[in-house]
């Protein structure tokens, strides 16, 4: 709803196009224009008789404008959207200030990069006027966001149950944070800067259809300004060996590359991962709107300062049941023995099987294929080969020597005699390397993981939004050792918390969109009780290890869940007059004219009360009333009486952040 005075207020600034990024105004741009008497502006608003009627008066024929007023009205008037720049509306890449045709040592430039995007949505149909805090101007406002809060409704999950209550947090602890990602990455600082080894994580695509449920209708500038304050505080919570990897698709990716530049620096570029993440049989809507199909995600990949990656091959998804001998040296002289047997004598299977049946993704059958891979041989079809072929042959080859009658004489190994598993082999067997034959090094272009099966993963309903568990294994094994710390502030389902599990690595998950019964908590406890999707089988699991569940500990946030619930005029009275003793309000409003005031509807003519505004009018208004800096509680705070702390709450938050 725009009342008259606005909408003449917008007619106005409609012929100043820079004022505008689509149909958003650039408040601040305005303003600053005000404040500086940019003559063309002021006589376009002088011009207009209502605003002039309303802000100007004449003395003695001077016409006095108060310019002050103004401005108050397009910062604080609640029907206009949040927003704090300094920056003109373009988007582009620039160096000093100047675009690409006055520089050529490229930067990034958007509105907003001054500022701070609190991002606080809670539900997905809820939409959100996402809050702005300039870094400089709010200065103040943006220590009391970041400052560390209090946490509550803490539980630790282990295979005992659940422990409520918990007054203490131990180093070896996995953690889940329920709450606004942006600021619990500030609290982790208190206590995990410097410490974190990898960083995962899948943010919103910005697509306006991405299966994330957050604010996923960002513009460019927007999403760069939320990503950007995220980024640079999850940056201080890297070791100095840590990598960090975002997964992100073509909307974005460029962008958050020189954005990632800009942050990490460009040398600490180690690549882009191309992950081959749907198909062609699912795009189908895509094949009526599209020539060029998306088939594809991105993975951007930077270390902090120095990482060295532990190798990593790629296994063809079945084993090649021909390769079914094994090289054994018993006593100085080569065995040829069933592949099978050994794979049992080392405890890799517990039964024989048939090879065709073979997991070649079991960690322990990997490792010992790393191991022994040139040991492993295959038949393959007779041939008529003496010694002294078999010795000029360049590789491992095993070779059999047969006379002119065709009896085995013997077989060979690199020119050493082996004994035949059984005397009727009539056939030459040869090793291949795993690289040549049942697999390839690591490359940038990964589209052997499969994410169209990825559903039941984990026991929870996560239709389109969960990443499978193998490509979060990989990244894993690839960058981290056992006990090494694993974070991902856009957990979603838990999957990467989920493989930290499985794989013995500690991690931290911070998630604040609320996916009802199927969210991480119960996965992870799933995972506990030994579930066996995903990549159990690839680590042998059965069940165990524990975690702790704890929440920001909301205070305006309460207010807002209460104001969306609200079920008509008279509950939003009872609450407003709640928030007006107990709440923290915005010092700029004038709390006992909110109910009384009247409203502009359709010229300024026509007024209407507050209780004849729409529901969500109302509710919108009174929570444009909360201070959002005071949205959780600081931990500076909780002795306070008012905010009704409990004990062990205050005693886990201590414990937390190490105050004692």
């Amino acid at each position: 709803m725009q009342t008259e005075l606005i909408k003449q207020l917008n007619q106005i600034l409609k012929e100043f196009p820079e004022y505008w990024e689509g149909e958003t105004l650039q408040r601040s741009v305005v303003i600053n224009d005000i404040k500086n008497k940019k003559p063309i502006l002021i006589k376009a608003l002088i011009s207009n008789p209502k605003i002039k009627e309303l802000y100007g008066s004449e003395i003695e024929g001077v016409l006095i404008f108060d310019f002050e007023s103004l401005i108050s009205l397009l910062r604080y008037k609640e029907y206009w959207a949040n927003s704090f720049t300094k920056y003109r509306n373009s988007v582009g890449l620039t160096s000093e200030g100047k675009y690409l045709n006055y520089n050529s040592d490229v930067v990034l430039d958007f509105p907003f990069k001054d500022c701070v995007l609190e991002g606080g949505m809670t539900k997905e149909e809820q939409g959100k006027n996402e809050v702005y805090y300039n870094e400089i101007i709010a200065r103040d406002e943006i220590d009391r966001l970041f400052s560390p809060k209090a946490l509550t409704n803490v539980k630790r999950y282990s295979k005992d149950g659940v422990e409520d209550n918990i007054t203490d947090f131990k180093d070896s602890d996995n953690l889940i944070i329920k709450g606004n990602n942006l600021i619990a990455l500030h609290s982790l600082k208190e206590r995990y800067a410097g410490k974190v080894k990898l960083i995962y994580i899948d943010p919103p695509y910005n697509t306006g259809n991405d299966s994330f449920k957050y604010n996923d209708r960002f513009n460019h500038s927007t999403w760069l300004t939320f990503m950007k304050s995220r980024l640079e505080v999850a940056s201080e919570l890297l070791r100095d060996d840590g990598v960090i990897f975002i997964q992100c698709d073509d909307n974005e990716s460029a962008y958050l590359k020189v954005l990632m530049d800009n942050i990490y620096g460009i040398d600490n570029f180690i690549n882009t991962i191309i992950v081959k993440s749907s198909t062609p049989s699912g795009t189908k809507t895509a094949h009526r709107e599209k020539t060029i199909i998306k088939l594809k995600d991105c993975i951007l990949v930077y270390k902090k300062n120095n990482v060295k990656f532990n190798p990593q091959f790629i296994v063809k998804d079945k084993w090649d049941s021909h390769y079914s001998l094994f090289l054994e040296k018993i006593d100085n002289q080569w065995v040829l023995k069933n592949l099978i047997d050994i794979l049992i004598e080392n405890k890799i299977i517990d039964r024989k099987i048939s090879l065709k049946d073979l997991d070649i993704n079991n960690k322990d059958f990997k490792k010992f294929y790393l191991e022994n891979c040139e040991n492993i041989c295959r038949l393959q079809s007779h041939k008529n080969i003496d010694a002294k072929q078999a010795s000029n042959n360049i590789g491992n080859r095993v070779y059999e020597h047969f006379n002119e009658k065709g009896d085995l004489l013997g077989l060979y190994y690199n020119g050493q005699v082996i004994t035949p598993l059984k005397q009727g082999i009539q056939k030459v067997i040869i090793n291949r390397r795993f690289t040549n034959d049942l697999g390839m090094l690591l490359c940038d272009f990964w589209d052997d993981i499969d994410f169209q099966n990825t559903q039941n993963e984990g026991g929870v309903s996560f239709p389109t939004a969960k990443k499978p568990e193998m490509l979060i294994s990989r990244i894993i094994e690839m960058t981290t050792n056992k006990d090494d710390i694993v974070l991902d502030f856009f957990l979603g389902s838990g999957t990467t918390a989920s493989v930290c599990m499985k794989s013995s690595r500690k991690f931290i998950g911070i998630e604040q969109m609320d996916y009802g019964t199927d969210d991480s908590v119960k996965r992870l406890t799933n995972v506990i009780g030994g579930e066996q999707s995903g990549t159990s089988t690839l680590y042998a699991w059965r069940g165990g290890g524990s975690f702790v569940y704890a929440e920001l500990m909301e205070f305006n946030y309460r207010y807002i869940h209460d104001i969306q619930k609200a079920q008509n005029y008279d509950e939003l009275v009872k609450l407003f007059e709640r928030m007006k003793e107990t709440a923290h309000l915005n010092y700029l409003v004038e709390l006992d004219k909110i109910l009384a005031t009247e409203y502009e509807t359709d010229g300024i003519s026509q007024m209407v009360g507050f209780n004849e505004l729409a529901l969500e009018e109302q509710k919108q208004l009174l929570i444009e009333l909360l201070d959002k800096n005071q949205l959780y509680v600081n931990v500076s705070e909780m002795n306070d009486s008012d905010l009704n702390v409990s004990e062990p709450d205050k005693a886990f938050t201590k414990s937390f952040y190490g105050n004692d």
